[in-house]
């Protein structure tokens, strides 16, 4: 099928999969006129792409996480856990910052209240 069609059969657009060719998570063969063609194996490919980018995970960690997937092994498969595992850390991590963060938003915006009460209670 046409880059197209796999467009149309996975509601991802073209260019994201000319993005996941280019990064090497999806292959295509080429026409003797140069256009893409996939099989009905990349509709599900696709759909694995999207799952692991909702997860978060950039290109790179989902093209380290396909031999999992693609050649399952006892290997493939501790990596694909060890790296999701630093994933989930890393994004724990993010959410931390992030917390603190708000956090601080929170006591500036208490703070600013407090101000803006007492010029209005002094006036």
């Amino acid at each position: 099928m046409r880059i197209g069609e796999l467009a149309a059969r996975t509601g991802v657009s073209v260019r994201s999969l000319r993005y996941y060719e280019e990064q090497g998570l999806l292959v295509s063969t080429r026409s003797g006129g140069g256009q893409r063609h996939f099989t009905h194996d990349d509709i599900e490919r696709v759909d694995f792409i999207q799952r692991l980018y909702v997860a978060g995970l950039s290109s790179r960690t989902i093209l380290e996480l396909m031999p999992c997937r693609y050649a399952p092994s006892d290997e493939n498969s501790d990596a694909a856990l060890d790296r999701m595992a630093q994933e989930r850390d890393r994004l724990s991590a993010h959410i931390k910052e992030l917390l603190h963060t708000r956090d601080s938003l929170d006591d500036l915006i208490t703070a600013a209240r407090a101000d803006r009460d007492d010029r209005r209670t002094a006036a």
